[in-house]
């Protein structure tokens, strides 16, 4: 099969195309023949060296794919061959065949393409994940996007709007920040040219937001401690202004604040799969209904997944980078 692997660590040169064997399955495994696939952060930290593959895992980048069942044991399924489906895998999304967890797979909703379908795994687990399970946001409270027209802001942005919170997004520039309010945002905040925190203190009364999903870290974060609500929490899923951060210690305790994080790659096949059993029942709903979107950017062939990668580091981007598959 055709894939794309990493020669070495660094730039998006070092992304070639390959001819590699169509994987074999293992227990729980089903075969998807790959159709299209998401461009993500965490492929471009993997490329540089960044982000080790978990043990037993495919070398080949690529997280989130959708495509056709086209083997494995389907016997206590919902599925069968020849249904197209979107799946979260550990890697090897960047190839014409990916093995795939059958629990961390998904029906391709109504309506959409497989292109379309390919741009929800990573960045509904992840948003599920951190937002609804880590986090807890709950009904009447309020959420703030960090980089909002992200593949992650997008969808968080989408999602918590969908289920009726207030949301707030940064954003580094005037279209980027109507691009968030377009996609369910009250209101998108110029990083560039704002305080966020004195704008969220504004639109909330002096109270601040309930939940902050940041992938900045940096020196964001003792702005952020103070535009928390009191049991307000932060989580991190990244860190893009740096790994480490000044804190106020006085605020965590006085006002009883959580700060946590997580990465989604590294967890257990079984977290993976509850994570699926969520979004299956409260998300895919929504998504047929017409409430969350595609937001895709821009697609790529799967031999030029090099300038899918150097667009995704420009940072113009609004919404998901994708490659298209060939058979």
């Amino acid at each position: 099969m055709l894939a794309i692997e990493i020669s070495g660590f660094g730039g998006p040169e070092v992304l070639h195309s390959c001819e590699r064997p169509i994987p074999a399955l293992k227990s729980g495994e089903i075969l998807i023949k790959v159709h299209a696939a998401g461009v993500n952060r965490p492929d471009v930290l993997q490329r540089k060296g960044h982000y080790p593959v978990p043990a037993g895992a495919s070398d080949l980048p690529g997280l989130e794919v959708a495509g056709e069942i086209v083997g494995g044991d389907l016997t206590h399924s919902a599925f069968k061959k020849g249904d197209m489906v979107c799946a979260l895998v550990p890697g090897g999304g960047y190839a014409q065949y990916c093995a795939a967890p059958l629990s961390h797979c998904l029906p391709m909703p109504r309506g959409w393409n497989a292109m379309e379908a390919a741009s929800l795994p990573e960045t509904c687990f992840t948003v599920w994940s951190n937002v609804f399970d880590r986090a807890k946001l709950i009904d009447g409270e309020t959420l703030l996007v960090q980089g909002g027209t992200s593949g992650i802001g997008v969808t968080a942005i989408q999602m918590a709007h969908a289920f009726g919170h207030r949301v707030f997004a940064t954003a580094g520039s005037e279209d980027k920040c109507r691009a968030c309010e377009a996609l369910g945002a009250e209101r998108g905040i110029n990083y560039k040219t704002e305080d966020f925190t004195a704008v969220v203190k504004s639109l909330t009364g002096g109270k601040g937001v309930d939940v902050i999903l940041d992938m900045v870290g940096g020196e964001y974060v003792a702005r952020e401690i103070d535009c928390l609500a009191d049991d307000g929490r932060l989580d991190f899923i990244a860190f893009l202004g740096g790994a480490k951060a000044t804190l106020d210690l006085g605020q965590i305790l006085r006002r009883r604040l959580t700060i946590t994080g997580s990465t989604l790659r590294p967890r257990s096949v079984d977290f993976k799969a509850a994570i699926a059993d969520q979004l299956l029942q409260r998300v895919w709903p929504l998504i047929e209904a017409g409430k969350i979107k595609p937001v895709i950017y821009q697609s790529f062939p799967l031999v030029q997944a090099a300038e899918a990668h150097a667009l995704m580091e420009a940072g113009q981007h609004i919404g998901k980078i994708m490659l298209t598959v060939p058979h």
